[in-house]
């Protein structure tokens, strides 16, 4: 015999088995999240309002933004900048760069906090309030605070330095010289006070920087100007001093000593001339003389007007003489008297032209005076030019001193001026272009629906999660376990004395239980299991619950059927009683049906098939009170005659003028006979279809994932299959979550049992309860009266 207070071992040791890979098609997914439908609508409404009141909670930030035009290219305001400026496009890009890394610089923040008095805003880490609030309540009692120290002040305005950059995001835009200040803070107004701020403090800043720039370059020429100034006046004194001790004496142009010598020259050279030419006239003249020709005929001789007198004179005396020597004798005293003045003017012209040979010998003699004279003054010149030259080595030397100290101290003076003058300008070209505004709208956070929608997406997102994680870990919980052996019958136990029932009370409330084993009943003492089997793998105990005549009520279905509709109750079967209390029977099935939604991981509509050994009338009637104990909980059923070989429970629903199709014509078993009938109890009943196992089979499974999709079923009880099993029925029981066995008490429980069990094989894991059915058979109950109710 079975002791139903130990658990149900494992008939065959097999090697262990590979537990099977859960997963999902998309199909199975989409299911799943079907049924799950408002488990996740409610997820994702609670992460919506999560989110909104996560977002109502968090502090606003408002930002303004002010833009600035940086242009590298500063104002050529001067010939020569104290920097040069970039030329390539890199370049300009990198001055730009550090133009915006110098907007944030501590120099500019520093002045940031000075003017808007950030050092005493609570925002930036100030503490005005709580120090007034201080200072206030010492007053009262005639206390005065002390002073903040130069060290707690300089703490207190890093803090708020350190506040500030946080606040502040600078931003350049792409290929552009434009540079957005965005400034964030509580107050709207004083984000844009602090960005107009900034952008004023960063161009004062940069002019500030220019003057002083050039002003430090003045300082530093104007202290090297005295020292050049020296230096020059001392290389010029030297230069002086040694021009005046060698005598270095002259014009712009050329010293004396220089003058004088090429005069000297030139004075040489022409009285070399001058005494060539005399030399040249004295030797005509005496050539002239020496020859028998007219001395007189020479160049002075005939450009003498006396000479050319006494020519003329001597001209006419020769002619009168002729003309005497004609008409007179030789001897005639007037012929002699010409001839006496012709010798006389002869001689006078001879003696005029010694006179010009010997002016031309004078004239010789002076010029070779001079000459020499001149060549001695030459040659003194000459030697002291060669000393001067070599004192102009040195005169030079000091003359290059001199230019190039002349040369650097005017062009140190004339920087310096430069320089001095560019304290007052202003040669940065960067400017404002848009002043920051009071900004509308928050930058931070976001929208509310914004929020609402991440949170309602999260949430969705997470319990969808939530659900397919569930379902992978639950489907591949249990193992599939091998089949059971064959074992030998038992002796049948002796039933037990039926306990004495407690009065009947209200209809108890939906009870959801653990699913734990379920309490042994006393009634039901049995040996334990063999020595051989109790070191074989076990298997989780099933619930044991008894289905008792005192639980039901016996009806005619044929005499109080009603005319509105098919009620369950009044089928001819033993069904619960109405407003049963809370009892050991409704108590196990709702810890069955709480197993069996363990089971299913989550699924929003587990699957219990009941099946049984021998009778299936008694199973059907099993599943029947089962599915109504269910819907008094408050679940919506579905329960599917999966019994194809007697179908006993389409039998008696589809009675003529009896079944109500329902509306909804989805839900079938492939023709409109086995179409889905809803009844009065809050039950639908799919009745069997009239066609080949296999095919039925394929049918109730594909009417299961319709409901599973339509989700309008808290759960779906099969009746049947019947045993023995098909490949078909197999398969069912493998769509199933859970089993119940049904055990007749009229037969042997062991027996049936061990024969529910071989039956099953490996899903007889799934078997979470057995009920045990000691209801008199419905043969004897024909032969005995009947009870109405």
């Amino acid at each position: 015999m079975l002791d139903y207070n130990q658990p149900i071992d494992r008939a065959r040791p097999e090697a262990p088995q590979q537990r099977p890979q859960a997963g999902f098609n998309v199909l199975e997914l989409v299911n799943l999240l079907w049924r799950r439908k408002i488990a996740i609508a409610v997820a994702a409404l609670l992460g919506a309002t999560l989110a909104v009141t996560v977002g109502k909670s968090l502090t606003p930030r408002y930002t303004a933004t002010a833009q600035l035009y940086v242009d590298p290219r500063e104002l050529q305001l001067v010939d020569r900048e104290l920097t040069p400026r970039a030329q390539d496009v890199s370049g300009m890009s990198m001055v730009v760069e550090s133009q915006a890394r110098l907007i944030t610089s501590n120099s500019v923040l520093l002045q940031v906090i000075q003017q808007a008095d950030l050092d005493k805003d609570p925002e930036f880490g100030g503490g005005a309030d709580g120090k007034g609030v201080m200072s206030s309540l010492l007053g009262l009692i005639g206390l005065q605070s002390h002073a903040p120290s130069a060290t707690e002040k300089k703490e207190v305005q890093l803090a708020a330095l350190e506040a500030l950059n946080r606040h502040i995001t600078i931003r350049k835009t792409e290929k552009s010289f434009i540079v957005d200040i965005e400034v964030w803070s509580t107050d709207p107004a004083k984000a844009a006070m602090l960005a107009n701020t900034l952008t004023s403090a960063y161009l004062a800043e940069s002019r500030n920087s220019q003057a002083s720039a050039a002003r430090r370059a003045t300082n530093d020429l104007s202290g090297r100007l005295k020292e050049l100034r020296e230096r020059l006046r001392s290389a010029e004194t030297v230069l002086a001093t040694y021009k005046a001790q060698n005598n270095f004496v002259g014009t712009q142009d050329a010293l004396i000593s220089d003058q004088q010598l090429s005069a000297s020259n030139q004075r040489l050279s022409a009285a070399r001339a001058a005494t060539m030419d005399a030399q040249a006239r004295l030797d005509q003249i005496e050539a002239s003389r020496r020859t028998t020709a007219d001395a007189g005929a020479n160049s002075e001789a005939l450009q003498s007007p006396t000479i050319a007198n006494l020519r003329a004179q001597y001209a006419d005396a020769r002619k009168k003489y002729a003309e005497q020597a004609g008409e007179l004798g030789p001897r005639h005293p007037a012929l002699r008297q010409t001839e006496k003045q012709v010798e006389d003017l002869k001689r006078t012209i001879n003696e005029e032209i010694d006179r010009f040979a010997q002016s031309a010998k004078n004239d010789l003699t002076r010029a070779r005076d001079f000459e020499a004279s001149l060549s001695r003054a030459l040659e003194a010149q000459k030697r002291q030019s060669v000393q001067l030259s070599q004192a102009a080595v040195r005169l030079r030397e000091l003359e290059r001193e001199a230019d190039a100290s002349r040369d650097v101290y005017q062009s140190f003076l004339k920087r310096s001026r430069e320089t001095e003058e560019q304290e007052t300008l202003n040669t940065s070209a960067a400017r404002i272009i848009g002043e920051a505004t009071v900004p509308q709208r928050r930058s931070f956070p976001p929208a509310m629906s914004l929020f609402a929608m991440i949170g309602f997406i999260f949430g969705a997102i997470a319990a969808s999660s939530w659900f397919v994680v569930a379902e992978l870990l639950f489907a591949g919980a249990f193992a599939p376990a091998p089949a059971r052996p064959n074992r030998t019958p038992l002796p049948q136990a002796p039933r037990a004395p039926e306990p004495s029932r407690a009065p009947e009370t209200a209809r108890p409330q939906p009870v959801s239980r653990a699913p734990e084993v379920a309490e042994a009943l006393p009634e039901l003492a049995a040996p334990p299991l063999q020595p051989s089997m109790v070191e074989k793998p076990l298997i989780e105990k099933p619930l044991i619950a008894r289905l008792q005549e005192a639980d039901v009520i016996h009806t005619l279905g044929a005499i109080l059927a009603t005319g509105g509709g098919i009620d369950l109750t009044r089928l001819g079967w033993p069904t619960l009683r109405p407003g049963f209390p809370l009892t050991t029977l409704l108590n196990a099935w709702r810890d069955m049906r709480a197993t069996a939604a363990r089971r299913a991981g989550g699924k929003t509509m587990p699957v219990i098939a009941l099946v049984g050994a021998s009778e299936t009338t008694g199973r059907s009637v099993t599943a029947l009170n089962f599915a109504l104990a269910a819907a008094r909980d408050g679940a919506r059923v579905l329960i599917i005659d999966a019994d194809h070989q007697a179908h006993p429970l389409s039998n008696k629903v589809n009675r003529p003028g009896k079944s109500e199709p329902s509306k909804v014509g989805w839900l079938s078993i492939g023709s409109k006979a086995a179409r889905e009938i809803k009844t009065l109890n809050g039950i639908s009943v799919l009745p069997a279809a009239e066609r080949d196992a296999g095919k039925a089979t394929d049918a109730i499974r594909k009417a299961i994932g319709q409901a599973r999709s339509a989700g309008g079923y808290d759960l779906v009880i099969l009746d049947g299959p019947a045993a023995p099993l098909t490949a078909g029925s197999r398969k069912l029981l493998d769509d199933a979550d859970a089993l119940v066995a049904v055990l007749p008490t009229s037969l042997d429980i062991n027996d049936g049992l061990e024969e529910i069990l071989s039956t099953l094989g490996r899903a007889e894991r799934k078997l979470v309860g057995v009920v045990l059915d000691e209801l008199t058979p419905m043969a004897q109950a024909r032969q005995r009266g009947r009870q109405y109710a």
